[in-house]
């Protein structure tokens, strides 16, 4: 296998980064050293390839912190309608690359890092994975953050500090072990803590009713320390923040502790305090009712609540500073937007319809943790009803479907409605999603309120999900004679792209990137997973949460499929295929891991099978995340997206495959159907049931066993599960996973694989026909301009929070006022 190029040596190549002479490189020479000196007290003799990590990721920080102050200045003097991001999770991967693409400093860089003798892949992959996220919500957060710098939009992200981000995942004998991600070990070159803003929250306690008032008393108070990290935006000098909490026991203590020798317990109880932001959960698609994520949700909305009524009542008009008291005036300047929980100033996302992820708090739990918050529900869902009956007078079932109290068996309070009532605007985040939020799981709302209900598809930046992890693709796109560079901007431009595809030499191009890629993707996954791959083989990946409507499992059945075919008729051309899994199962989802060693047994099965070869390789790719993603996406021939029709709320892995020039199997669901628009429907392969399939398939009834005696080779794959072939030192291994496929699949895999299975025939069949592919690669290129975040944002921006997104530069640091 000849050896790829370096991102070293391919980065000197491209000018849609940066070049070499916008920084001076002796001068970040010089700086690097003197942190190295100055900040880790290190030389040369005894430094580690960590301290030349942590000395470079502090040069390039002080190019954030003129450009982070002035930001906030430009703020303070404009006093602009500010933007508030809340979500419990932010999975922003690596910063250093990030940073120095956003910076223009990227070349210079390397070349100061090559001159002093070092290597700048080494040095970046070092870096701790920010992994504050389980998969595509928190991703997706950290994709707006990017924008909304970009766009210049007075925006600021606020969450959790977790101690412990999402786990790290070994596959041990196949089996999927979690491990503690300790991310802040080696602590955090990128964020700045701020005590001077901590901020007092409040649980526990009880209500006390007065004539003068309601008052809270006797509770348990936890400090919310703030930790910032700069957001850069993408060559405007624009530096936003986001605001991370960390929860911190206040330092009273009863002075009779002294005295009774409870000193030592009193401290050691502070503990109890700062779990609050000790670990993130570890599933964004199962609602558990734990008193500690209710903690963690109260406690970011309360931090924050109080650091924005802090920052809008102190402002700058003209000269001087004034006390703002109207809070009547709060939506002019104040806008929120929110993933977890007055009116004008709120909006909803929702992102999800499985009825499981949506939360439901019990009575009893709440009364106990938020009192006061509690009673307050209890006054809105009153005055909520009364408008309802107002409305639709005598339709009671109606009013028992909207309370935001549900009152069957254990008592809850229902937050999605609560989020509702409480919000200007409520939007989905594909359009089918939308349809499906106004059509089934709010209709009671849409009929009340229409005008609410918007759609906001999701986006993904193109700095990090083209410019940064896939350098040769945003070259080739970027050459003068294509389209030139601004489509870095304005990812619409790609659609110039379709004039070049039946360019010859476009094509070459473009096939020549792809192939670079996989070449470097195969030396990765040969030196970390001990497995030599074919690089001509079609790289079909299916990276994502394990779950069970993300439909892993029926992955695994076309996988047996074409082993079986393979053994059948081992004579014939098949065209081959690497097929790769990744993702991470919630610790206490007993399915997904169940799904992840059924994985890794069929990969044991198939690579050991001499007869197969290199024709059928399944590797499961462990510990996926972030910086796993910037190198599998660039990689990738075929992306699956294979969900239940409905049950997808958007996917944005979907949308990183597209960019970077993999073609789509997938179903009619989330935002497939806008791909399949944008690229067209020839340029993607759509399989299996719709939407309304699935509606009359539920209304009918779904028999498995149906499919499992119709088709034979599906049966053959089934019995070769449950009879113990992929398992043979344990027969019934697998008989939980057989067992939900014939009688519990909520998802109806048997219902879509014959469709799935024909549609992957039509993959192998043009992928013997390398132009072809290509030019179908071309065109989904040329149509995932809709997918870029910046859309997405300029869209939130315009039609719910009442802001205008803004090209105009903010001075840089060495540039007069």
């Amino acid at each position: 296998m000849s050896k790829p190029l370096s991102d070293h040596d391919k980065r000197k190549q491209i000018s849609v980064r940066g070049l070499a002479g916008v920084e001076n490189v002796t001068d970040l020479k010089t700086n690097f050293n003197r942190h190295l000196h100055f900040t880790l007290v290190k030389d040369r003799n005894v430094a580690t390839r960590r301290d030349y990590y942590f000395a470079l990721a502090n040069t390039v920080r002080d190019h954030l912190v003129g450009r982070w102050i002035r930001t906030q200045q430009h703020y303070y003097e404009k006093d602009p309608k500010r933007v508030y991001y809340l979500s419990l999770e932010f999975y922003m991967g690596r910063t250093l690359q990030n940073t120095m693409v956003n910076l223009a400093l990227e070349n210079a860089c390397d070349e100061a890092v090559y001159q002093l003798g070092l290597d700048m892949e080494e040095l970046e992959d070092i870096e701790e994975d920010a992994g504050l996220g389980n998969g595509g919500l928190g991703r997706l957060a950290a994709c707006f953050l990017d924008s909304m710098a970009s766009l210049g939009l007075a925006a600021y992200g606020y969450g959790i500090r977790y101690e412990f981000g999402i786990f790290n995942q070994k596959i041990v004998n196949g089996w999927q072990v979690e491990e503690a991600d300790d991310w802040l070990r080696y602590g955090n070159p990128w964020e700045k803590a701020r005590p001077e803003y901590m901020r007092p929250v409040h649980f526990y306690g009880r209500t006390e009713h007065h004539p003068d008032g309601v008052k809270w008393v006797d509770t348990q108070v936890v400090l919310a320390l703030p930790y910032d990290t700069p957001v850069p935006g993408y060559r405007n000098n624009v530096v936003n923040t986001m605001r991370l909490w960390s929860a911190k026991a206040p330092c009273e203590f009863n002075l009779k502790d002294f005295n009774v020798g409870g000193y030592i317990q009193a401290v050691l109880d502070r503990n109890l305090a700062e779990n609050i932001s000790r670990v993130l959960y570890p599933n964004d698609n199962f609602f558990e009712g734990k008193e500690l994520r209710l903690k963690q949700e109260y406690f970011v909305v309360a931090a924050t609540l109080q650091d924005i009524i802090r920052r809008f009542k102190v402002s700058k008009f003209g000269s001087r500073e004034i006390a703002r008291t109207d809070f009547n005036k709060l939506p002019e300047k104040v806008r929120l937007n929110t993933t977890i929980r007055t009116y004008q100033t709120c909006a909803y996302t929702n992102h999800t319809v499985l009825p499981e992820a949506l939360e439901r708090w019990p009575i009893d739990l709440f009364q106990n943790l938020l009192p006061r918050h509690l009673e307050i529900i209890y006054e809105i869902n009153r005055r909520h009803l009364e408008r309802v009956a107002s409305l639709f007078p005598g339709d009671t079932d109606r009013m028992r479907r909207m309370s935001l109290i549900e009152e069957g068996g254990i008592k809850r309070v229902n937050m999605a409605h609560l989020c509702i009532v409480g919000a200007h605007a409520v939007n989905g985040v594909a359009r089918i999603h939308s349809d499906i939020l106004k059509a089934t799981v709010f209709k009671d709302f849409y009929e009340m309120d229409p005008h609410k209900f918007q759609n906001k598809t999701n986006g993904i930046t193109p700095r990090r999900w083209l410019v940064m992890c896939n350098p040769g693709l945003a070259e080739v796109i970027a050459e003068v004679n294509r389209i030139g560079e601004d489509f870095i901007r304005d990812l619409d431009q790609l659609k110039k792209l379709l004039k070049f595809v039946n360019d010859e030499a476009f094509i070459r191009d473009v096939a020549k990137v792809k192939q670079e890629n996989k070449l470097k993707f195969a030396t990765h996954l040969e030196e970390h997973y001990k497995v030599k791959i074919n690089p001509n083989s079609m790289f079909d990946i299916q990276v994502k949460r394990i779950h069970e409507y993300k439909r892993q499992l029926l992955n695994c059945l076309h996988i047996i499929t074409f082993y079986n075919r393979i053994k059948k008729e081992p004579n014939k051309q098949w065209s081959p295929r690497t097929i790769m899994i990744g993702g991470k199962a919630a610790p206490g989802y007993h399915t997904a891991k169940m799904i992840i060693r059924l994985i890794t047994a069929i990969g044991e099965v198939v690579n050991n099978d001499p007869v197969v070869g290199d024709r059928l390789k399944v590797i499961f790719l462990e510990n996926y995340r972030v910086t796993l993603a910037e190198k599998a996406v660039p990689a990738a021939d075929l992306s699956e997206q294979i969900s239940t029709a409905g049950t997808e709320a958007s996917g944005t892995g979907n949308m990183k495959f597209m960019l970077n020039g993999a073609l789509t199997i997938g179903t009619m669901d989330g935002a497939n159907v806008e791909m399949a628009e944008e690229a067209g429907e020839d340029n993607i392969f759509i399989f299996g049931m719709r939407v309304e399939d699935v509606e009359a398939m539920d209304k009918k009834g779904y028999n498995a066993s149906e499919y499992y005696n119709r088709i034979p080779e599906l049966k053959q794959a089934i019995d070769q599960i449950a009879g113990g072939f992929f398992s043979p030192k344990q027969p019934d291994l697998f008989k939980d996973i057989v067992n939900l496929l014939m009688h519990h699949d909520r998802f109806k895999v048997f219902a879509d694989y014959e469709d799935y299975i024909k549609c992957q025939e039509k993959v192998s069949a043009l992928y013997k026909k390398p132009k072809e592919w290509v030019k179908k690669v071309i065109y989904n290129i040329a149509g995932s301009g809709k997918f870029s975040s910046d859309r997405t944002i300029s869209q939130y921006a315009r039609e719910i929070w009442g802001v205008e997104p803004s090209l105009e530069k903010i001075a840089a640091p060495d540039d007069p006022k």
